[in-house]
């Protein structure tokens, strides 16, 4: 077989503490994700689907929060290195369909930079890179604004 298909989910807390990220860009916003890394849900959503596909596990395995390395780390760096994982299985992104759900802050200012900073780290054209944004209208602890999540979809190729 020369495709693979992957999912991935993350979410996240919201907090005053931490600032906004998302797709590697900080957003501008007064409540930031709270995590072990940059707690980047859309980033972390995108390599647990590229490692899924491959049935690698997830980015806890290879991240794990109990490891004191990548506290506070650049996820945009822990992406590079899941994409290197699977390059060297002779595997590339051939896509990728997103959406991060929050209520607040409006995200369609910051997709095409989202888009072209995962593209570049990912080695592949932004419009292979589909990021979308909606909301949960005003439901459960995302729509309560409690937290932001990401919903992605990788298809690689061999």
């Amino acid at each position: 077989m020369n495709v693979r298909i992957g999912n991935g989910y993350d979410i996240h807390r919201l907090t005053t503490e931490r600032r906004l990220i998302l797709g590697g860009v900080e957003i501008a916003h007064s409540l930031g994700l709270l995590g072990h890394s940059d707690a980047d849900v859309l980033t972390h959503a995108i390599m647990d689907a590229m490692l899924g596909a491959l049935s690698l596990g997830d980015i806890g395995h290879y991240f794990p929060p109990s490891d004191a390395r990548w506290a506070g780390a650049d996820s945009l760096m822990l992406l590079d290195q899941v994409n290197h994982l699977i390059q060297e299985q002779g595997w590339r992104v051939g896509n990728i369909d997103s959406v991060v759900v929050a209520e607040r802050p409006k995200l369609k200012p910051y997709i095409e930079k989202m888009r072209d900073r995962l593209a570049a780290v990912l080695q592949i054209e932004p419009n292979q890179v589909g990021v979308k944004a909606t909301t949960n209208e005003k439901l459960g602890p995302v729509g309560e604004e409690k937290g932001i999540c990401a919903y992605a979809v990788v298809l690689l190729i061999k």
